[in-house]
């Protein structure tokens, strides 16, 4: 008779995947530490973690040490990353529970503006150069040349809502019109380029016919629809009955299965799984839902472990040694420059275009640009769906970092111009003695 399930995993293929799960975790958790007390945001040293291990260091200088500590083998390293991409999906889906409807609709003008022309210029910038650059090993043709460029406007484009949140908080920025207005433009930015990823992705994985990309341009938009209607209802329901329970247990869990309800629902539709867990999490947070205070323990273990182990784990595929090539050093900073100041450029014109003085525009600039977790999504739903090869997933990833260490330092140095006003203030004082949700942190 046969068998209904496949065997369980062996002795051998689970102590190879126990000893991994606790080296990228406790290696990413170490320098992230290390990056805190540095004045830099944590994902700058998770993400070091894998660089660490992987094929850029460790695995290049001591493959028998790197093969001891890491699994190699396909087997285990699948199960690492169903582990990781758990983590991704409910890192997005909290992100996407703890943005505040009052303060997106306070400076929604401002932030608007900022939005567009700081997605517009990076983005147009970006698919210009997917047409000038090399294409990545694999890709060949004139579809795979306009999914490449679009996907690099995408990267492009994006900002990080995570990173923003906590370098905000460690300055003491958020009561501040600026930092709000950055978070505002940042959850902006943020849903656009989760619904372009999205429908990017689907005419990335089918033919490219009109009717694939018709049905790749109105899934999101239903997906979206869906929610905002029926969803909405059902998920307010569903965390409120959840909130009536006692103890914090029924709404995480509550929590996590409509978060990856979404992500599965958007799946099902050739969606990006990260659309719907976004799109799910803002129903998870939406007023009226959720007990924020029951849901802590929930974000304490996506950003104290999942994550973690999923930045580690995209770190693992970076491969620092394909920039001692010269034409693949020379596209990576052509691509670090274009981003940085196609994103600078973009927030600075929206700012001045909507009243703000220059230092303001400058100050939004910096924030904007810090591109973190959210690019380093990106880069590994390209290097999966092949539109990236090993040396453009490096590049992208390294955007990341770069550009997540340069956020606080030149945002501080812009902040130094702009003092606080008399209503920024008593915002502070609000503040201190109100209660309010923690910001995300990665």
């Amino acid at each position: 008779m046969t068998a209904m399930f496949p065997a369980p995993m062996d002795s051998h293929t689970m102590l190879r995947f126990l000893i991994g799960l606790v080296v990228l975790l406790l290696t990413a958790r170490l320098l992230g530490s290390l990056a805190r007390r540095l004045g830099l945001p944590a994902v700058v040293g998770e993400l070091m973690a894998g660089v660490l291990l992987g094929p850029s260091l460790l695995a290049a200088l001591l493959p028998g040490v790197a093969h001891a500590l890491v699994p190699g083998d396909a087997a285990t390293m699948h199960v690492i990353d169903g582990v990781a991409q758990l983590g991704v999906l409910l890192l997005v889906g909290v992100t996407g529970s703890h943005l505040q409807a009052d303060t997106m609709r306070r400076h929604r003008r401002t932030a608007l503006s900022v939005s567009l022309w700081g997605l517009a210029v990076p983005m147009s910038l970006g698919v210009g150069l997917g047409f000038l650059l090399p294409l990545p090993a694999g890709n060949e043709g004139a579809a795979d040349r306009w999914i490449y460029a679009l996907f690099l406007g995408i990267a492009m484009g994006v900002t990080a809502l995570p990173v923003i949140a906590k370098t905000l908080a460690d300055m003491d920025l958020l009561h501040r019109r600026i930092g709000q207005v950055i978070l505002t433009a940042g959850t902006v930015d943020d849903t656009v380029c989760w619904l372009l990823l999205s429908i990017l992705a689907a005419a990335a994985t089918g033919a490219v016919t009109l009717g694939g990309m018709a049905f790749a341009v109105l899934a999101p938009i239903g997906f979206a629809a869906a929610a905002a209607t029926l969803g909405r209802v059902l998920v307010r329901l569903i965390m409120r009955r959840a909130a009536a329970a006692e103890g914090a247990g029924a709404s995480v869990s509550a929590a996590v299965l409509v978060v990856l309800s979404g992500a599965t629902i958007a799946h099902a539709l050739r969606l990006e799984p990260i659309f719907g867990a976004f799109v799910a999490g803002l129903l998870v947070g939406a007023p009226g839902a959720a007990d924020h205070t029951k849901l802590a323990a929930l974000r304490t273990m996506v950003m104290a472990v999942l994550a973690p182990i999923f930045l580690a784990t995209a770190g693992l595929r970076m491969d620092l040694t394909a920039l001692a090539e010269p034409k693949v050093a020379l596209a990576g900073a052509v691509v670090l420059v274009v981003a940085i100041g196609g994103k600078f450029a973009g927030a600075y014109v929206g700012a001045r275009l909507s009243g703000l003085r220059g230092r303001e525009g400058l100050a939004l600039g910096a924030g904007m640009n810090a591109r973190g977790v959210v690019e380093v999504v990106v880069a590994s739903t390209g290097l999966r769906l092949g539109v990236l090869d090993v040396a453009a997933y490096t590049t992208i990833v390294l955007l990341a970092i770069v550009t997540s260490l340069m956020a606080a330092p030149l945002l501080r140095l812009a902040m130094r111009g702009i003092p606080e006003t008399g209503t920024e203030h008593a915002a502070r004082i609000g503040d201190d003695v109100r209660p309010r949700s923690p910001a995300p942190v990665a």
